[in-house]
């Protein structure tokens, strides 16, 4: 499939995923690879492949957060997965943690100007500083397995769980963090999502306590 049809294939399969949301995402979508290139938070090379690559990789995570949770996204960055999420998913209550100035102030702009803020809020804080606890705690980019729920743990016990995107190598990560999974009573199961039947597959470690 060529670069047209891919990414005619990524803009139906969103407006099936976003249904009354669309045009949200879409403005946020312009707001990524315009803004966000320029302050930095998004990759120029990233832009011609956010729908597939940042956009349905996030909302994977959709069908396994039960309703009406409280969701925190960890090391938020440009606000993925945790704006597409909680546009998809309007009975979301989600907190974007971003210890950066500038990636927060951009996460701050954002939300104001998709009209998102009485359900998303910015926490300019890293993970482990960050007191609140949630029902899902979500992570994208941000750290092997082990420093990662050194950070996590707290924000998602005794009750919650973690679900981090991974890649391929999800697996491999899992083994690697065998010994941090067992001192904390925690399980991990590696699993393959996606947002629709004719999305790319996303990788997810859902970490969950004992």
């Amino acid at each position: 499939m060529d670069g047209m049809a891919t990414a005619n294939r990524d803009l139906q399969v969103a407006q099936t995923v976003f249904g009354d949301g669309f045009e949200q995402i879409k403005q946020y979508v312009d707001i990524l690879t315009s803004r966000g290139v320029e302050w930095g938070v998004l990759g120029p090379k990233e832009a011609p492949r956010v729908w597939e690559r940042h956009i349905l990789n996030s909302t994977a995570l959709a069908s396994l957060i039960p309703e009406a949770s409280t969701v925190g996204d960890v090391g938020s960055g440009a606000g993925l997965p945790g704006i597409p999420l909680a546009i998809q998913r309007p009975d979301l209550t989600v907190t974007l943690m971003e210890p950066l100035l500038r990636r927060s102030n951009f996460l701050t702009q954002t939300v104001m100007e998709l009209g998102l803020t009485d359900r998303v809020h910015v926490v300019r804080a890293r993970a482990e500083d960050c007191h609140e606890t949630f029902d899902i705690v979500t992570a994208r980019a941000v750290a092997k397995l082990p420093p990662l729920l050194g950070w996590t743990k707290k924000l998602f016990m005794p009750d919650g769980q973690l679900l981090a995107l991974k890649g391929v190598s999800a697996e491999a990560e899992v083994q690697s963090a065998q010994k941090v999974l067992k001192a904390g009573h925690l399980t991990a199961e590696v699993l393959q999502v996606r947002s629709h039947p004719d999305a790319d597959v996303t990788y997810v470690v859902r970490i969950s306590p004992r």
